[in-house]
């Protein structure tokens, strides 16, 4: 049902978007939301502006886009150099990617006939041109990506610690290895930037966005600044390997708030808070279909989408008054019992408590396997059994 209160400029405001995919697909899964989601203003997507001040929430921050760094730019600024990129998981992938389309010279490490190998010569690496093992990839790159997983730049930094020598840039997507160094060992070297360029989703993302001409919002930071010149550099690869905006931050602040995140709202706490709804309504006689969509398919093909475009407030102004009222006033239940968590959640992280675990767990011999039953577990689980059906009625995905 449409809000009697929406006011006409927001409805007219709103108009616009109709047009995108990902607006028809929100409506369309949520009746009760008849106002239009805004595209995003020109502003949000424009890609031609350079270093900026601007104010977030009340708060100036610094940010840096793509118009400083054209591709010419960028191909004159590394004409001399070459990116070493170890590690071809989701992150090595999308960035070593990214960085051989912009015509930059980049070469993949990875260990040799494994998985991952395979997967890059595939995908158009050449053994001895631009693949090589991680020893040889670090000894030939000056700067080098570390793009390993977190427990694996802990095993293999003996290994790759005397290939980074002083001169060279050392760079990663995380702020794991550094901040936590005294469990993983990994200690800046002398003589060496060390910077870093996170972006804020999974290499696959990244690389997505990169092909749509979009690009994925990355923080930066630098560590370790021996050429003076660590700052400028970390900023022309944050937008080689395809960011959108970048904004500044350090190594301890980035580890922290992603872990935090990615335990938290990202994707612990949706899913506890999906399971959660989603057996109340089965425990009161709702049908798997309708507790679904009640729970995650309106959440995510309606709702999320028009929150991301447009804010919270904005959602909230644009839905039944009985909605509106509703999520008002159930709000501030759910921040108060879940405040705590997050504390605790956060404190965790910055004790390192959950590092320990993480590379503890990951280190096991037989990690990959136990993976499988914890993810067949949630896949098999009815509410996600569920969820494949509703998805396969989806319009999009019941094309003859």
């Amino acid at each position: 049902m449409a809000s009697r209160t929406a006011v006409r400029s927001l409805a007219r405001a709103a108009a616009s978007a109709a047009r995108t995919p990902l607006a028809t697909r929100a409506l369309g899964a949520a009746p009760r939301f008849a106002a239009r989601a805004a595209a995003p203003t020109a502003s949000a997507f424009q890609q031609t502006r350079g270093m900026k001040t601007l104010d977030f929430g009340g708060s100036k921050e610094k940010v840096y886009e793509r118009s400083d760094w054209p591709k010419e730019k960028l191909l004159d600024y590394f004409k001399n150099d070459t990116i070493a990129v170890l590690g071809y998981g989701p992150q090595g992938h999308g960035q070593g990617l990214n960085l051989r389309d912009n015509g930059l010279n980049v070469i993949v490490g990875v260990r040799k006939d494994g998985r991952s190998w395979k997967k890059a010569v595939a995908e158009g690496w050449v053994p001895g041109k631009n693949l090589f093992d991680i020893e040889e990839a670090a000894n030939k790159g000056n700067i080098v990506l570390n793009l390993l997983s977190d427990a694996a730049q802990r095993d293999l930094w003996p290994t790759i610690k005397p290939y980074i020598t002083p001169g060279k840039t050392l760079y990663f997507s995380h702020g794991f290895a550094i901040t936590y160094k005294d469990q993983t060992h990994v200690e800046a070297p002398e003589g060496v930037d060390v910077v870093l360029c996170a972006p804020k989703g999974s290499g696959a993302t990244l690389r997505t966005l990169f092909l749509e001409g979009k690009g994925l919002n990355s923080s930066i930071a630098v560590f370790q600044d021996v050429s003076g010149k660590a700052h400028e550099r970390v900023v022309a690869l944050g937008v080689a390997i395809g960011s959108g905006y970048l904004y500044e931050t350090t190594f301890e602040k980035e580890v922290y708030s992603d872990l935090f995140g990615e335990r938290g709202i990202l994707m612990g706490a949706i899913n506890g808070l999906f399971r959660a709804q989603y057996d109340v309504l089965r425990a009161n006689g709702h049908s798997p279909s309708e507790a679904f969509n009640e729970t995650v398919e309106e959440a995510t093909q309606s709702l999320i989408p028009l929150i991301g475009a447009k804010g919270m407030d904005w959602m909230y102004a644009n839905c039944s008054v009985t909605a509106q009222r509703g999520a008002l006033d159930w709000h501030q239940k759910f921040y108060d019992s879940s405040l705590p968590v997050f504390k605790d959640l956060y404190e965790s992280v910055r004790n390192g408590s959950e590092t320990k675990r993480a590379l503890d767990k990951n280190s096991q011999a037989d990690y990959r396997e136990s993976l499988e039953v914890e993810l067949k577990e949630i896949r098999e689980s009815e509410i996600w059994r569920a969820g494949e059906t509703v998805r396969g009625l989806r319009p999009e995905n019941n094309k003859k």
